[in-house]
């Protein structure tokens, strides 16, 4: 392919507060950052021009649901590639996701760990697999699945190539006890950049973008600290406790009768004859997420699978009909946040079976202590489930003392759990 030379000024494309990023080379490049802080977007530029600019480079790029993909990184770097200008050169495929750039044949792979054999049997057929982008790399709770990772960027590359080998870890700093702190941050070595940035180093925000930030530090500075700064998430006083990230499946007991030993072994089966199905749906859109919860209880072994999750903001109702159609509830019994009649009327009339939520007196601390009472088990694809459960913390006053109300924070998929297990709880005592 004739490639015809296209001069751009990189500055003006990635703006400032990135230099040192754009510029590391050492084995591991992280970068911890606060909403609106354009760590993703500066990655994804730079994934696209050193591509090009490095001909036997490709590069493979996970998240922990291959699913989240698409509308992730998939699409920064479709905008980077039309940002640059450059779309003529690349090759987008959607299914499979894949990126080719068209004059060498090089690659940007998309992998889930979700499917970890896909993500460690990567052939590329020109050049090398030199880079990773590991985007959200909060989702990644254990470091032993960074590490399966971390090894598949491996073998030697000839030094004339000009090539290095790297991993890019970007992410929200929800947690201070986050496994990639302790790896990282606290400790790093000359092969490791660890870096923060923030929504003050995005020179493309408007005063809109920039207002919403402002209000946030006034009305709820533990949040600004967070996701307006960038620091890390201080987590004490967690609602709930006794939960488990576990991968299961569902299967009827005459079915499991004929499996043989090993195929019983082979999975973590939970019995549909001991469970019932649980959907709760809580409303948001243009600041908080719309969080539909698909779970199941078992009241008598005290255990709440959390199955499937919906978790996006900027929904319409229509899209919010049209996703959990497409994800196969439109035909379950569905209970919603009940503050929103119209929401719930017009998703009646798309056909979901949506009810409201019955409110009560202290509804959310009653319906807190019953969740109590049980195991929560959580399906290792519910990321966000994972990320609000593990930040889900009681309230406390200005002394520091907690309070019996959990923070309005971290709470869109916690309310929506609470709104599907309304029927089970006893004699209706607790109200929602």
């Amino acid at each position: 392919m004739k490639i015809k030379a296209k001069r751009i000024s990189l500055p003006e494309y990635v703006g400032k507060g990135y230099g040192t990023f754009w510029r590391w080379k050492g084995r591991y490049r992280i970068c911890k950052g606060s909403r609106a802080s354009k760590k993703s977007k500066t990655t994804a530029l730079w994934f696209v021009v050193n591509i090009m600019q490095y001909p036997e480079a490709n590069a493979l790029v996970v998240r922990k649901v291959f699913r989240t993909l698409h509308d992730s990184c998939f699409t920064e770097l479709k905008w980077a590639i039309n940002r640059l200008g450059v779309a003529a050169f690349w090759d987008i495929k959607e299914s499979p996701l894949e990126m080719t750039y068209l004059p060498t044949g090089q690659k940007i792979y998309f992998r889930g760990l979700d499917d970890p054999l896909k993500v460690t049997s990567i052939t590329v057929e020109h050049g090398y697999l030199c880079w990773m982008w590991i985007e959200e790399a909060y989702e990644i709770g254990k470091e032993d699945d960074f590490n399966m990772l971390d090894e598949s960027i491996r073998g030697a590359i000839p030094e004339e190539t000009g090539l290095f080998k790297q991993i890019t870890l970007t992410f929200n700093p929800w947690n201070e006890h986050h496994w990639i702190k302790a790896r990282f941050f606290d400790n790093p070595d000359d092969e490791t950049l660890a870096m923060t940035t923030n929504y003050l180093c995005n020179e493309w925000l408007d005063a809109a973008d920039k207002k919403v930030f402002e209000t946030m530090k006034k009305n709820n500075p533990r949040r600004y600290a967070v996701a307006g700064l960038g620091g890390w998430g201080i987590v004490d006083g967690l609602v709930y406790e006794n939960w488990k990230e576990e991968a299961f499946e569902l299967i009827a007991k005459k079915e499991y009768l004929k499996l043989d030993e090993a195929e019983r072994k082979a999975k973590n089966y939970v019995f549909r004859d001991d469970v019932q199905s649980a959907f709760g749906l809580d409303f948001g859109y243009t600041n908080d997420p719309s969080a539909f919860f698909a779970g199941f209880i078992d009241v008598e072994h005290k255990k709440i699978y959390v199955w499937d999750e919906l978790y996006e903001k900027g929904l319409s109702n229509r899209k919010i009909f049209e996703n959990i159609t497409s994800m196969g509830y439109a035909k379950e019994r569905i209970i919603a946040d009940s503050a929103e009649p119209k929401s719930i009327d017009e998703l009646r009339g798309y056909g979901l079976r949506v009810s409201g939520a019955t409110k009560g007196k202290d509804s959310i601390n009653n319906g807190i202590q019953f969740i109590q009472d049980f195991e929560i088990v959580v399906h290792p694809r519910c990321v966000n489930f994972l990320t609000e459960i593990s930040n889900y913390t009681w309230d406390k006053d200005k002394f520091g003392t907690k309070l019996n109300i959990p923070v309005d924070d971290f709470n869109h998929l916690m309310d929506a759990m609470r709104y599907a297990l309304e029927r089970f709880i006893v004699g209706g005592r607790w109200m929602f």
